[in-house]
């Protein structure tokens, strides 16, 4: 009986003890969009290997629901996640807006890594007075995927393609009118949109310069305008905006020639948007020496955030090391912002999606060239008012230089408010 009741005994106290290990595990929320998730997946078991005590849940929202969501929370200081991205377009937004921790204080010391950060995304995470809101994850070198297969059918080698203008050429060449109905069924890209992207974003200014003034009226953008608004012209756009059926059809069925865009892109083409076109891409620097940042993330830990320690240790783990880089690299072409992974074997291997192209040292080039670009908190609402009189020049035939006064002008009123 005696020996029953030790026995007993030692039962309860086994199960209390699993009980208390059970209970003194967190769980950390961390919000993202695609394919940041993606990227954080593929190295959550090792993350849960190494911090059995941290348990991550991956809070994901579309795009531009996960920003919106975020200013929701932090305006409110509620239900907020205990890590969340940062696109770059919205970073100047945050960092201005305040509602997040300096990482550079106690517990985090985040000045420890600074050198070993690309050195133009860590001043776009640091507040004016010198504190880290948001530590950079990812940056994006912007590429052009082309078809090798087209390019190859239209008498072209990709090192013919040096200029904007050789695009043109190659992409009035390539469009047709193939059912007789009098609009072209194929053509050089979706959006004409994405050529006045390529050439606003090559500066090292984007909105606004350095003294908060807008710039957009400048030569550049006049020029992007009117790059675009020819490309339209002569119906060598389809018309159609990124992230819908209709786009993604045109990566699988072989419509446009090219899609400039953030490396990023390559993951979602291979991974899921056309993953039957196999061996049929291939990757160029942008046309004219343009180096460009088209996106790229940071990460960040709300001043309310329940769990901020573990938050800081999932934040290194996915930013400050090596092999967690370069997993993300692998699953979803997120480009190391570490640089210490940019010596990693990964970039001399052949990219059998690319047709064994070697793809990843084309864009560590293009990141190694890319300028310090000026952020501004209201870069996001420059940009709504911008792609407006964009769609007034392609839509309405309203004067490029025009409509970019008008936006100026939109500009300065909204930021004056």
């Amino acid at each position: 009986m005696r020996k029953l009741l030790v026995v007993s005994l030692m039962i309860v106290l086994l199960v209390g003890i699993f009980t208390l290990a059970v209970a003194a595990k967190t769980t950390i929320k961390v919000a993202c969009y695609p394919d940041q998730d993606s990227g954080f997946e593929d190295i959550l078991d090792q993350f849960h290997a190494e911090y059995p005590d941290i348990e991550v849940e991956l809070v994901t929202n579309g795009f531009a629901d996960h920003h919106k969501t975020l200013l929701t929370q932090i305006a409110a200081g509620a239900e907020v996640p205990d890590v969340t991205t940062i696109e770059i377009a919205y970073i100047a937004n945050f960092v201005a807006n305040g509602g997040f921790v300096n990482l550079l204080e106690e517990p985090y010391n985040a000045g420890q890594f600074k050198d070993n950060i690309v050195s133009y995304k860590w001043s776009q995470g640091t507040t004016n007075d010198g504190r880290l809101i948001a530590f950079p994850s990812d940056i994006a070198p912007g590429t052009i995927y082309y078809r090798r297969d087209i390019l190859a059918d239209l008498g072209y080698k990709i090192e013919d393609m040096k200029t904007l203008e050789d695009w043109l050429v190659a992409g009035l060449k390539f469009a047709k009118d193939l059912d007789g109905d009098g609009v072209n069924d194929r053509w050089l890209l979706a959006d004409a949109t994405d050529i006045f992207f390529m050439i606003a974003r090559s500066g090292k200014e984007l909105y606004f310069n350095e003294n908060g003034k807008s710039i957009v009226d400048s030569a550049r953008f006049i020029k992007a305008f009117r790059a675009a608004k020819m490309v339209r012209e002569k119906g060598l756009d389809a018309r159609i905006g990124a992230w819908t059926n209709e786009w993604y059809s045109t990566f699988k069925n072989g419509t446009v020639l090219i899609q400039p865009c953030g490396a990023w892109l390559g993951g979602h083409i291979r991974n899921w948007i056309a993953t039957d076109t196999a061996g049929n891409w291939g990757v160029s620097n942008l046309p004219d020496e343009m180096y460009v940042n088209w996106g790229g993330s940071f990460l960040a830990i709300p001043e309310k955030a329940k769990h901020k320690e573990e938050a800081w240790e999932f934040i290194k783990f996915v930013a400050t090391r090596k092999d967690t880089q370069i997993a993300q690299f692998k699953a979803s072409n997120i480009f190391p912002s570490w640089m210490p992974a940019f010596d990693d074997p990964i970039f001399e291997e052949e990219m059998e999606f690319f047709a064994g192209q070697k793809a990843r040292l084309l864009w560590l080039e293009a990141a190694q060239k890319i300028p310090n670009v000026v952020t501004n908190k209201y870069d996001v609402i420059a940009e709504e008012i911008v792609r407006a009189a964009l769609t007034e020049v392609l839509e309405n035939d309203v004067d490029p230089v025009q409509a970019l006064k008008e936006a100026k002008a939109q500009i300065e009123r909204r930021a004056r408010r």
